[in-house]
């Protein structure tokens, strides 16, 4: 297929035309990416809207009499050991996922692109965006994400405003037993209060909070990229071989006799063929970006306007307060939340990555 050889396309060495059924690979592969966008739309938005809360609860419920008992509980067990306890199942997880995409990357594609003459510095890339990532997902994994202690806890107490309607004032927390912070939130998970808490990641083992943050979005960042650009180098390569073997231009002669063109979907299933591996990696990191990106957009735009991940979902659920479906006490008064933290897109961004308790606790020590 390479050095000048084109690959000889007989009726033989494509499928029968006539018995491909619609459900083909293509069809088969659009159908699993609707599926995982809808799923990771689902669980966003399923834990902030009621009815989606009650429908998930009903469906619980029908399982309960489906399964087993003993193998709920067995169940239970694993989801509280994954979710609710620090281990490194993920971290591990992430590596071996990682080290099998990049593997693959080499294996094939990065031979059969230099054999096609790519350019190295396209081919090297993700090589440089991997070194950073695995940088930033380090210090993510063992950056103290701003733990609240004796010793720190009236610095935190100074630096941010008390709103009174999600922070308020003189309110301690009852496992560590410590005046609550604006902003900080207790992780059950790490046992621990964490200043400006954003959210515990079990993908690096760890809370992400005001002195971490800054490597999180950084981590997420090359990440992405780092996903995408093999996506646009494995994609590229594809486009380059199908077109360097005028494959698309190729007729061929069916059972019944009759000559038939290539289409875009007969040409998928022919390449996904020729290169199984190759196009399943293409499939995996362009579905990985549309997530990642999905997620870093998210994130940069809370960072933008000096939100948390649980200051988002505490608001929205403070927001839904005033929705007639929400259960409250007749007396309570619903409090609108207002984010009073936000003081322009580059001071929001100042107090991410450059964080002020951060640099004070180093000229403690």
């Amino acid at each position: 297929m390479f050095g000048g050889v084109t690959p000889e396309l007989s009726a033989e060495s494509y499928p029968d035309k006539r018995n491909i059924p619609r459900m083909d690979f293509l069809v088969l592969f659009l159908l699993y990416l609707a599926l995982v966008l809808l799923g990771f739309v689902m669980i966003c938005v399923g834990s902030k809207t009621h009815y989606l809360q009650g429908l998930i609860s009903r469906g619980s419920q029908i399982f309960s009499y489906i399964i087993p008992e003993c193998l709920q509980r067995a169940m239970l067990r694993v989801l509280h050991y994954l979710f609710h306890t620090r281990n490194y199942t993920f971290v591990i997880l992430h590596l071996i996922l990682q080290g099998m995409v990049y593997t693959e990357y080499t294996w094939e594609i990065f031979g059969l692109c230099q054999q096609l003459e790519f350019s190295l510095y396209y081919l090297f890339l993700p090589y440089l965006l991997l070194i950073v990532n695995l940088v930033f997902f380090t210090l993510s994994c063992v950056t103290d994400p701003g733990t609240i202690t004796k010793a720190n806890e009236l610095l935190f107490l100074q630096v941010y405003e008390f709103d009174e309607v999600m922070f308020p004032k003189n309110v301690r927390c009852p496992t560590c037993d410590l005046r609550k912070p604006a902003r900080s939130k207790h992780c059950s998970v790490c046992n621990r209060c964490v200043h400006r808490f954003d959210h515990h990641c079990v993908w690096v083992n760890n809370c992400v909070g005001a002195w971490n943050t800054r490597y999180f979005l950084s981590y997420l960042l090359t990440l992405t990229a780092s996903a995408a650009t093999m996506a646009v180098v494995s994609t590229v390569f594809l486009v380059r071989l199908v077109v360097m073997s005028d494959v698309y231009l190729q007729t061929y002669v069916d059972d019944l006799g009759h000559l038939q063109v290539v289409d875009t979907v007969f040409l998928v299933q022919y390449l996904f063929l020729t290169f199984p591996r190759i196009v399943f990696l293409v499939g995996f990191v362009v579905v990985l970006s549309f997530l990642l990106g999905g997620y870093l957009c998210f994130s940069l735009y809370l960072a933008a306007i000096n939100q948390t991940t649980n200051e988002w979902y505490k608001g929205s659920r403070a927001w839904c307060q005033h929705c007639p479906h929400m259960a409250r006490p007749p007396a309570a008064e619903p409090q609108a939340y207002r984010n009073i933290h936000s003081h322009g897109l580059w001071s929001n961004l100042r107090e991410i990555f450059l964080p002020a308790t951060a640099r004070y606790e180093r000229k403690k020590k």
